[in-house]
């Protein structure tokens, strides 16, 4: 970790920007487009390196989302996977869904994602794409510091565990006479495989070949309940992003079952209430904090997959209930009496080029390297995505077969008059929407940069009235939040508030300007 605190400043190019948390991965996506790849193109063999390079928070076994300006719109791809057919209330062991294991083990998306994208939008050959990743998990790479710390972490944890099924996951992740600590050296041919087949398939193999084959007959002779037959059946979903305006820009996000409307109904509230001049006052702060608690509320009652549950996303973003939520908000602090936020493991990635394309993307195996459960052979690591549904069966997010779970990943967009400003996103389980705020926030009521926008501290709400603050707040403003009747933890551990990428277009000169998140270890790569 660092000793010292060190200042970044953006980045500014013309021919082409990607933004990402490792900086490999970054320089996979520029090389793409110094080859002549477009903005999809650059994201996608970002995306597939970064399953290789940062394996602590993504992988070939999660879910992705997108937005994509492309033709002069606004595109969205949800690739988040359901519940297998196998897998519903009654088969949890005593009514509860474990963190890892088998049975939060939901159908991998990321790699139909991939696909989908690249059929759509993409210009370079798709095998073309995974170079970059290959040439990594096969001869290695040097762990990068947070990476490092994570996975070390990681390993902690699933010592701790103990479980039979994560017996895999040491050999392929932490073989004997590996350490993960900066610098150290990381390979899988298993891995390599894997994305060789997947690349020379256009992704079929994964859902339809031996790949799926082999992931099926796995948890069939372990204990899972994902066949084969879940992953032919699995389809990525195009669909029309949702909005909301915040100082003359339209944000932008993915329909549920991700929780992208919750920031969306943040923002539309502190809309129409008066901020502080200033960023850093407990006045604007406890107003935020308000906001976003309420507006969890909402998310937590209501998000669920739009294809078997009504969700009232029309009534949820109207300048009516917006009203609403703004006349709960007092002096002090209130106790939104909902489930509390849990932890995840994501990455973001940004991406434009010269022609005006322009990519926000967001892939995660959930909880750090997910299940923990590796399909033998492949290098393979499944994600727990299933830890989301709710085990209410009345409840719209309740478990089912052939459900997408609530999802928290989501990749953001700015527009303004119905032209691209850029991508953005802020990674980290339920910090997510949180982040979205905030950014957005600097950067349309504070006028900050990218990089400014990012290096800012922030706050998170955790549940009841706790929320936690970066020391860079001070103490002078968590004392003045106390008196607001909020619960004030300061957290050291930078990691826990999310780590973000922006990328913003000039429309008048077509200037890009990039910053990186500098809780982690990103990169913006530009040409």
């Amino acid at each position: 970790m660092p000793r010292y605190p060190s200042t970044r400043q953006p980045v500014y190019a013309r021919r082409g920007m990607v933004a990402t948390g490792q900086p490999l991965a970054a320089q996979a996506g520029l090389s793409i487009l110094q080859a002549g790849g477009n903005a999809v193109d650059a994201a996608l063999a970002t995306a597939i390196a970064l399953t290789v390079v940062e394996p602590t928070a993504n992988g070939i076994g999660g879910d992705n989302f997108a937005l994509v300006w492309a033709e002069g719109e606004l595109h969205g791809l949800n690739a988040s996977g359901a519940a297998p057919a196998g897998l519903s209330l009654g088969v949890l062991p005593e009514g509860k869904m474990p963190t890892h294991g088998w049975l939060p083990v939901t159908v991998p998306g990321a790699v139909r994602g991939w696909a989908d994208l690249h059929g759509r939008f993409g210009r370079l050959p798709f095998a073309k794409l995974f170079g970059p990743a290959i040439y990594y998990a096969r001869h290695g790479y040097p762990l990068s510091p947070v990476a490092a710390h994570n996975w070390a972490r990681a390993v902690g944890i699933y010592r701790r565990l103990n479980l039979p099924e994560l017996n895999e996951w040491f050999s392929v992740f932490a073989p004997a006479g590996f350490t993960p600590r900066p610098g150290a050296v990381w390979a899988s041919e298993d891995h390599a495989n894997t994305l060789e087949r997947i690349a020379a398939s256009g992704g079929a193999d994964f859902y339809e070949g031996k790949l799926a084959e082999q992931i099926g007959r796995h948890a069939e002779q372990t204990g899972g309940v994902i066949r084969a037959s879940d992953l032919a059946a699995h389809r990525s979903e195009w669909v029309q992003p949702i909005s909301a305006t915040y100082r003359g820009h339209e944000v932008w996000e993915i329909p549920p079952n991700g929780q992208g409307i919750t920031a969306l109904m943040a923002l539309g509230v502190l809309e129409g209430l008066e901020l502080p001049g200033e960023r850093d006052t407990a006045a604007g702060l406890h107003l935020q904090i308000e906001a976003i608690k309420l507006a969890f509320a909402d998310a937590h009652a209501h998000v669920a997959d739009m294809r078997h549950s009504e969700v009232p996303v029309e009534r949820l973003l109207s300048a009516a209930h917006f009203a609403g939520l703004r006349d709960q908000i007092g002096e002090s602090a209130l106790d939104p009496r909902t489930r509390a936020p849990s932890t995840g493991g994501t990455v973001y990635l940004a991406a434009a080029d010269g022609d005006g394309n322009m990519v926000s993307l967001i892939q995660s195996n959930y909880m750090g390297f997910g299940s923990g459960v590796v399909v033998p052979g492949t290098g393979v690591a499944l994600h727990n995505r299933g830890h989301n549904f709710s085990l209410d069966a009345g409840h719209p997010n309740a478990l089912a077969p052939g459900k997408r779970p609530f999802h928290t990943i989501i990749p953001g967009f700015l527009t303004r008059e119905g032209a691209a400003v850029g991508p953005f996103g802020v990674m980290g389980g339920f910090m997510q929407p949180q982040g979205h705020v905030q950014v957005i926030l600097n950067t349309l009521r504070y006028g900050m940069d990218p990089q400014q926008a990012l290096d800012a501290p922030r706050w998170q709400w955790l549940d009841g009235l706790n929320i936690e603050v970066e020391h860079g707040l001070g103490a002078h403003l968590s004392r003045e939040l106390g008196g607001l009747g909020h619960r004030v933890s300061v957290q050291l551990e930078a990691g826990s508030f999310g780590r973000g990428q922006i990328i913003w277009r000039d429309p008048k000169t077509g200037v890009l300007v990039g910053g990186s998140e500098p809780r982690t270890d990103g990169l913006v790569a530009a040409y």
